[in-house]
């Protein structure tokens, strides 16, 4: 069987230079500056510190620290793979939030035949890039840079279309992401990669494995992770006492699944030791499970019991759905999304859906149609008018029951779901293309293949996967010593 060439030279830089010229002629044509960063609509009576850079700009900055960082140290776990891990999340991260700030702002952001830009499309843009990332982590290993662009390239678009459909046509509440980008993200993620299906690494790969300096540097992006995950899930909610319970029930969901995790880990362990990967992954269950309840009157006891839920249910995903839907479905989920972002989102659809079904106006008072605002009396209802005497503001609702607006939360799970797996095995099909430079088997989570690498790169192995420490050092001795020869493509 013919291998294609896996050389960047032509590749990399010709999609670089398509997409870059593309993506400037947009913006050119297409985006200018909402009204808080246009110059030309300030005045004297214009009072800078009610700009709204102030309210977003913090948020902003939290979600950038998570995707750069946090996830692109989270990705760096396997021992031969630290650069691409943070590198190929840097340059897939820069290109769909440029690519995500065009696509939703002509769903979201477009009047009079231009996107207005401001700093809330960069947050949008951002939980846009954080799905391409989790879809990523499904593939890490066995993509090329030049595929993660195109698979990004092709699931901007898919997500935001469908972010827009629900929001607009079936209108439901989730405002940490639950359904419109945890599941949408995973099902993508596991669309692609039954399309990438590799049987050889079923049993496992030689370069498959972590060393103690990439667990640490994972675990930190983890670490990032969940200090910042609050500002996630409550960076578009509602200002006031939503945003303030979303802060409240992110943090309690954490810290209930970190604790649950560490003693899972031990339990099921049969030496009874704690397991880094699952320090790494499993902890941060509790903030994907309290997601789409995150902002409702849901109480500090049900937050922490969502985080202990979705923990156990992240955790024994890893140790038997993983290998189950690798063995029989040809799913190889390569860094469990679907036990991290496709269980415990389910999981929080369903507290989503029980928290709609028993809120009142005794437990909310008149603000669960601020909440809940599909629920607010239609324009021309009296009882609208008595709202608004109380809740100045309060814009008209279209009126749903409870149950109603738990059947459209229903109606998007899945057809959020269907929508994100048919996007994923068309991307995959694309991905599968000749000349997308993508790597061979025996090649695959290996930093060698697309990046030059230091001397001490890789050192000998010995039994059980453990570094001689007396080979290593005379390794990149011999490595220092010898001429310096330049390959060429």
């Amino acid at each position: 069987m013919k291998k294609h060439s896996t050389s960047l030279r032509v590749r990399l830089p010709v999609l670089v230079l398509v997409l870059e010229v593309f993506l400037i002629a947009l913006y050119a044509a297409y985006v200018t500056y909402d009204d808080n960063a246009n110059a030309k609509l300030q005045n004297n009576e214009t009072n800078p510190m009610d700009n709204t850079l102030y309210q977003n700009y913090p948020f902003f900055a939290d979600i950038q620290v998570m995707i750069f960082i946090g996830f692109g140290c989270l990705l760096a776990f396997f021992r031969l793979y630290g650069f691409s891990g943070i590198v190929f999340n840097f340059l897939t991260a820069t290109f769909a939030i440029q690519w995500a700030i065009l696509v939703q702002g002509y769903f979201q952001f477009s009047h009079d035949g231009k996107i207005h830009l401001g700093v809330i499309n960069l947050i949008n843009a951002e939980f846009a890039c954080a799905v391409v990332l989790i879809s990523f982590g499904a593939v890490l290993g066995k993509t090329s840079p030049v595929q993660l662009l195109v698979m990004a390239t092709l699931e901007v678009p898919v997500f935001a279309v469908t972010e827009w459909a629900v929001l607009k046509y079936l209108r439901i509440n989730d405002a940490g992401g639950s359904i419109l980008i945890h599941l949408f993200a995973c099902y993508f993620g596991l669309g692609v990669t039954f399309i990438l299906y590799r049987p050889s690494l079923n049993d496992g790969h030689a370069k498959e494995n972590t060393r103690y300096q990439s667990d640490i540097l994972s675990v930190l992006g983890t670490l990032f992770l969940w200090v910042f995950w609050p500002s996630f899930n409550s960076a578009l909610t509602l200002k006031g006492d939503d945003q303030h319970r979303a802060v409240l029930h992110t943090f309690i969901g954490l810290s209930s699944s970190t604790l649950t995790a560490f003693a899972l880990s031990a339990m099921l362990n049969k030496n009874g030791k704690i397991t880094m990967a699952d320090i790494q992954n499993v902890t941060l269950a509790g903030g994907v499970t309290v997601g789409a309840s995150v902002d409702m009157m849901i109480t500090p006891a049900v937050a922490y019991a969502l985080g202990v839920i979705g923990c156990t249910a992240c955790m024994l995903g890893y140790k038997y759905l993983s290998p189950f839907l690798a063995r029989r479905l040809w799913i190889q989920d390569q860094c469990g999304i679907h036990n991290l972002h496709g269980l415990t989102g389910l999981i929080s659809c369903f507290a989503g859906i029980c928290a709609i079904l028993t809120a009142s106006e005794e437990v909310y008072g008149p603000s669960m149609y601020e909440v809940f605002s599909h629920r607010a009396p239609m324009e021309g209802d009296p009882r609208l008018l008595e709202l608004q005497q109380l809740i100045p503001g309060l814009l008209p609702g279209l009126g749903r029951s409870a149950k109603e607006q738990a059947l459209y939360q229903l109606a998007a799970v899945f057809s959020t779901i269907v929508v994100a797996a048919l996007g994923g095995l068309l991307t995959g099909c694309v991905l599968k293309l000749p000349y997308l430079a993508s790597p061979p088997d025996e090649l695959c989570f290996d930093d060698e293949l697309f990046f030059n690498v230091p001397p001490d790169y890789e050192c000998p192995i010995g039994l059980n996967d453990q570094i001689r420490s007396e080979d290593c050092a005379s390794n990149v001795t011999q490595q220092s010593q010898a001429p310096n020869v330049t390959s060429t493509v």
